[in-house]
């Protein structure tokens, strides 16, 4: 698979206890964007973050929190991210999702010499 240069990076900022038919929200999105054979997928877990209620979400010993920050980032072509956004919102019940131009320079391996 070639990815375009000029791509759209989808951000989506959930919680780790977020969920949809009852499994994590961030498998759920990862699953449908493979099942849609978008580029990838990665999920990043934050040890400190707050939204819109302004509650901290902390990993601090002190302050154990079970409900994480998590970011989910996905790669591709600006016609694969806009087909994907109808799915996501169909997930979301809240959370923050952004957009972004991205360049891209590698994806995957480089190319073999001959």
């Amino acid at each position: 698979m070639r990815l375009p240069e000029d791509a759209l990076l989808l951000r989506i900022f959930i919680g780790e206890d977020d969920e949809v038919d009852g499994r994590p929200l961030y498998e759920a999105i990862v699953l449908a964007a493979r099942e849609r054979h978008l580029a990838g997928a990665t999920v990043l877990r934050g040890p400190l973050g707050f939204g819109r209620s302004s509650r901290l979400h902390t990993a601090k010993i002190l302050r154990l929190s079970e409900d994480l920050p998590i970011v989910i980032e996905i790669v591709d072509a600006p016609e694969k991210i806009d087909a994907f956004l109808p799915v996501l919102d169909g997930m979301l019940s809240s959370g923050l999702v952004t957009l972004e131009s991205v360049r891209v320079l590698r994806y995957g391996a480089p190319p073999a010499e001959t």
